[in-house]
């Protein structure tokens, strides 16, 4: 589907391509003189009113990366997969640009869009309703990508649309748990990935296949221009659209130095709910979380506890639900000796072998078996780690 007329379309990509020209400058000048190519067709002098005389001056020569990027994007409006994928660029004013995004600083000025073809952006465009971003580490325990996928596939089953990044590790979880969750409601938005590249590229190329499946259950979004590469700068920034567009945050795993943290601090700063799953005292993948339920962020520990700050939460009688307590005590008699010995922090051989007393054959051989349940993880550094899976039972029924 063509949002806009070749024309428009030419006018928008000119003002975001000319140098000196940034959203704000942008934003200026429409305040000003309305649409872009009311724009260009000012004297030098009203410009200049407004703008720097340099800037004044670039608005009159055409970018030479133009007429390419005019033919790129155009044809990339009008292509499809029939049935599946829907295409869109929205200009910053469209009726359908997500007003959430409005509240942001610096608004992008064009939206690009692929999803699935009987979804429109008006899921996004009431506003951050009904939306949790969920983002963590790009290097994760299993302990926290498990978490990030049951945690989204229950917040998904409970009615939310999972945000977040496309990136490796906790992001790839969510999307991969909010797309498990459409089972249960087809024609839901599942999960929305806002990306750091053009619509026409996929990084990192390892998620193809989920940015395609996103693509049939969800939405891909980004603000850069068609052919734009994965650029350092980019991702960072993207942040700021992840955080707008969703009702609250939900950071899952992070190191004190993340960019999640910023998607965090980008959610408080517009008034939005932060929350944080703990981990261990040990684990550098989790001083992020300590640290922003420190500052005030919502302490985590079940599914449960997000609904309720979102004003989702079942009817109180299905808080007793048989396994919505996701917690598990380290001395549930229904665990072997040996994970009741594993705990919940990552340890070694030698430790492992003299709290259960088992001799070195037999405690591999029980590893591996647990390993092959997926009820154990074997981390780098020859340490192992229990894996406690998150019971999506404590969401509310979905019928």
């Amino acid at each position: 589907m063509v949002s806009m007329e070749r024309q428009d379309l030419e006018s928008w990509l000119r003002l975001t391509l000319t140098p000196g020209i940034g959203n704000i400058s942008a934003r200026k000048l429409l305040s000003a003189f309305g649409l872009p190519h009311a724009i260009f067709g000012q004297s030098g002098s009203a410009l200049r009113q407004v703008v720097r005389r340099e800037q004044a001056a670039a608005l009159h020569r055409t970018p030479q990366e133009l007429v390419a990027l005019l033919e790129t994007s155009w044809r990339w409006l009008q292509e499809s997969s029939p049935g599946v994928h829907r295409r869109q660029i929205l200009a910053l004013g469209d009726a359908d640009y997500p007003a959430s995004l409005l509240e942001v600083d610096d608004p992008p000025l064009l939206l690009y869009l692929l999803g699935a073809g009987r979804l429109t952006t008006g899921n996004l465009n009431a506003g951050p309703v009904n939306c949790l971003a969920v983002v963590g580490s790009r290097n994760p325990t299993p302990q926290g990508a498990t978490n990030a996928r049951h945690f989204s596939r229950a917040l998904g089953e409970a009615g939310l649309t999972i945000i977040s990044g496309l990136a490796l590790g906790i992001d790839a979880a969510a999307h991969e748990g909010a797309l498990d969750s459409v089972a249960s409601d087809p024609d839901r938005l599942a999960t929305v990935a806002v990306v750091g590249t053009g619509l026409d590229r996929v990084y990192p190329r390892s998620h193809r296949d989920l940015a395609h499946r996103i693509a049939q259950n969800g939405l891909l979004i980004s603000e850069y221009p068609l052919g734009t590469p994965p650029l350092t700068a980019n991702f960072p920034k993207r942040n700021r659209l992840i955080a707008g567009l969703a009702q609250g945050t939900l950071v899952v795993e992070a190191a004190l130095k993340s960019g999640s943290l910023i998607t965090a601090r980008l959610s408080a700063e517009q008034g939005k709910e932060v929350f944080a799953i703990p981990g261990s005292i040990h684990s550098t993948q989790s001083r992020g979380c300590h640290a922003l339920i420190k500052q005030g962020a919502k302490l985590v520990e079940s599914v449960q506890d997000i609904l309720e700050e979102l004003k989702m939460a079942p009817e109180p009688q299905k808080r007793g639900k048989e396994g919505s307590d996701q917690s598990v005590s380290s001395a549930d008699p229904g665990l072997g000796a040996l994970e009741q010995a594993l705990g919940f922090d990552p340890v070694g051989l030698d430790a492992l072998q003299a709290r259960c007393g088992l001799d070195t054959a037999q405690l591999q051989a029980q590893l591996m078996a647990l390993e092959l349940e997926g009820r154990v993880a074997r981390l780098p550094g020859g340490v192992f780690q229990r894996l406690q899976a998150v019971n999506p039972a404590d969401a509310p029924d979905s019928h």
